[in-house]
């Protein structure tokens, strides 16, 4: 049976808001201002779903009154994502479009793998057709970030990398304890020898996640063995070549934990291979709970990243950076 386990942002309001109700409902935030706002096109379920939470929280729905549609009144923001638009990415990118729409304001987007060699980030100060900048997993080095810092230009970076100075702004999910809760649920069903394909070495979230791996062993008494980790690009094939190289060991790991969805479907694709049964002969977990993890047979047992909140967060972040300096990361535990 499918399991999921959320990995979290820290902060919040004390007050309820929409954010809070998206939370609650797993509806968009747009869809939520329709309702809130008297808009059309919205199903009535959905409705009495929010006004049913919104009195729950401890608030009362407002009277649905007419909206016209909000007007770009600002320079937009530049939002910068090198990579494909698809599940983990595409999430994020679509919570902060509809976030800045919210608040009458545009986005121009630089997006796909085409731009990953672009210099875009270091011209930033220089244009005058952006307000800000929301980073999302920059592959930029530290030093076209430091020329934006040095500058004074505000900006915002999503699930980074590396580690990144104190004084630059970073939104990122609970990497470190999303990675433990999964790993005592597989050692509360008896697994001690677990194998891990984990993300680039070089990348922060990398060592998060197996810092995570090796406290929840540490804490059932469990010597964490290098021998047992892989590491590889966040994609499928990295599961079917790492995942194929663990299962192929003697004794062979009776599970496995993966970076993200895909590298799971890849090691599950690498036991089938091998005339193994999941989970009857091997458990394997995935990280991101992004579409495929609902896809494969069994489901997936995975970590649900609230990848619409760091999009939300982030589009906050970033109005706060164009009102007063930057504050430091924000980012679960």
């Amino acid at each position: 049976m499918k399991q999921e386990f959320v990995s979290g942002l820290a902060g919040g309001t004390g007050r309820v808001t929409v954010r809070a109700i998206a939370a609650e409902t797993g509806l968009s935030i747009a869809t939520i201002s329709r309702v809130l706002n008297g808009g059309g096109n919205v199903a009535s379920d959905t409705r009495e779903r929010v006004r049913q939470v919104v009195e729950r929280l401890g608030d009362r729905a407002p009277e649905p009154r007419p909206r016209s549609p909000a007007r770009v009144t600002r320079l937009p923001v530049f939002v910068r994502c090198p990579y494909l638009l698809t599940d983990y990415f595409g999430h994020i990118v679509t919570s902060v479009a509809e976030t800045l729409a919210l608040h009458g304001q545009g986005m121009l987007l630089d997006a796909g793998d085409a731009v990953v060699e672009s210099t875009v980030v270091r011209e930033l100060p220089g244009r005058r057709d952006a307000c800000g900048a929301v980073l999302i997993l920059p592959p930029e080095p530290h030093a076209d970030l430091e020329v934006l810092a040095s500058r004074g230009y505000p900006f915002v970076l999503v699930d980074p990398r590396t580690s990144v100075p104190r004084d630059m702004v970073s939104i990122s999910a609970a990497h470190f304890s999303g990675a433990r809760a999964v790993t005592r649920h597989l050692i509360e069903f008896g697994h001690r020898r677990i194998g891990v394909v984990t993300g680039p070495p070089y990348w922060r979230t990398r060592d998060d996640r197996v810092g995570g791996h090796l406290a929840a062993l540490a804490e059932a008494g469990v010597l964490g063995d290098q021998e047992l980790v892989r590491h590889g690009e966040p994609a499928a094939e990295t599961g079917v070549r790492a995942g194929g190289e663990l299962l192929d060991m003697r004794p062979r790991p009776t599970a496995v934990v993966c970076f993200n969805d895909k590298v799971a479907v890849g090691v599950m694709e690498a036991a089938a291979a091998r005339g193994l049964r999941v989970p009857e002969d091997l458990s394997v977990t995935g990280f991101d709970d992004i579409d495929v993890s609902r896809a494969t047979t069994p489901r997936l047992t995975t970590v649900r990243q609230p990848l619409q909140e760091m999009g939300r967060t982030a589009v906050d972040a970033d109005a706060r950076a164009r009102r007063a300096p930057p504050r430091g990361a924000e980012h679960g535990a």
